[in-house]
């Protein structure tokens, strides 16, 4: 392209790639203005203008207006400034559109009223204080009447929904869906008496005691040792295995000693027995949750909201440490 050559308004939109009322406009509107003009009036642009009117359409395909590129030509705004501005815009787009998706997947799912897509659209717009105060009410009227246990209403409270700042539509749809399950009363009627039917009867308040969750809370890092071993695929026989096995069982003999009893005695048969309830546990573990169990659904949605889920507890790896560690040392 010659750099002295002057273009005719066809050639340019044909270079350009913008019709030719595009570019007329843009002359018009100040923007990219011609470098000459026959006697007949016809509009001619040289290469700079060319090259301007191709950054102008790149930028309108960009949604810029045109106040914004007139700056960018002008010197008075440099295209970084101009992209960190779209880049806010399209981040605020993206999060309506996020919760617009959610809204409607919603209304698919459950065949709304409107009514409840007035709610449910309340409900994607909380601020996270709103949805704090939800999620404690809920469990304030949940735990009342009964007396729960406080160490237990504790980390039932600690386990909330936290929206992320750029949530993804699969988490603002758990979120509506846990914001309705909350709002039930009859939800809230049915966890309290799951919850303290647990908590209350059989072996549950021995389980749910302080000296018992206490017991729990020390078995923490041995579990987390059990954890990373089996995700670095470290050999249940190995000398570490076998390390984390006596933590285990260590632990675990202790748990019901007193001052007056000294515990369960650490034998290969209880090793070997603690071994084979590992492996219940694991089908346990890769149960379902149950679609009965309001709990359960709770618990399923705010690992959905916040994204993350739990590293799961290597039933299987630990059994087998334990069942390596009944076998005398070599």
């Amino acid at each position: 392209m010659d750099l002295n050559e002057l273009y005719a308004i066809g050639d340019v939109a044909r270079r350009t790639g913008l019709s030719v009322s595009a570019v007329r406009y843009y002359a018009e509107a100040g923007v990219v203005t011609p470098a000459a003009t026959t006697a007949a009036g016809h509009r001619l642009y040289d290469v700079s203008a060319i090259a301007r009117l191709e950054l102008v359409r790149t930028l309108r395909e960009l949604d810029a207006g045109l106040d914004e590129i007139k700056q960018v030509l002008a010197g008075e705004a440099t295209l970084r400034e101009l992209a960190t501005t779209h880049m806010a815009l399209l981040a605020q787009q993206e999060s309506r559109l996020r919760s617009r998706r959610a809204v409607l997947s919603a209304i698919l799912r459950q065949d709304s009223t409107a009514e409840q897509v007035t709610l449910m659209h309340k409900l994607v717009g909380m601020s996270d204080e709103e949805r704090d105060r939800l999620i404690d009410d809920f469990w304030t009227e949940v735990t009342a009447g009964w007396e729960a246990p406080e160490r237990m209403v504790e980390w039932w409270r600690a386990a909330r929904p936290e929206l992320p700042d750029h949530p993804s539509a699969a988490q603002l749809e758990a979120w509506i869906e846990l914001a309705e399950l909350v709002s039930d009363s009859e939800v809230r009627q049915a966890l309290r008496r799951e919850l303290r039917e647990v908590c209350t009867t059989g072996a549950g308040p021995m389980m749910s005691s302080s000296p018992m969750l206490d017991a729990f809370e020390e078995a923490t890092p041995i579990g987390q040792a059990a954890i990373d071993a089996a995700r670095e695929q470290v050999p249940p026989d190995s000398p570490r295995g076998r390390e984390i096995a006596d933590q285990w069982i260590g632990w675990l003999t202790g748990v019901f000693a007193t001052p007056d009893e000294p515990g369960i005695p650490d034998t290969p048969e209880f090793r070997l027995q603690t071994a084979d309830h590992m492996l219940a546990g694991a089908e346990w573990d890769a149960a379902p949750p149950n679609p009965e169990s309001p709990f359960d659904r709770y618990m399923e949605l705010v690992t959905a909201v916040n994204g993350t889920a739990q590293e799961q507890f290597p039933f299987v790896w630990l059994s087998e440490a334990l069942r390596a560690s009944a076998a005398p040392p070599r």
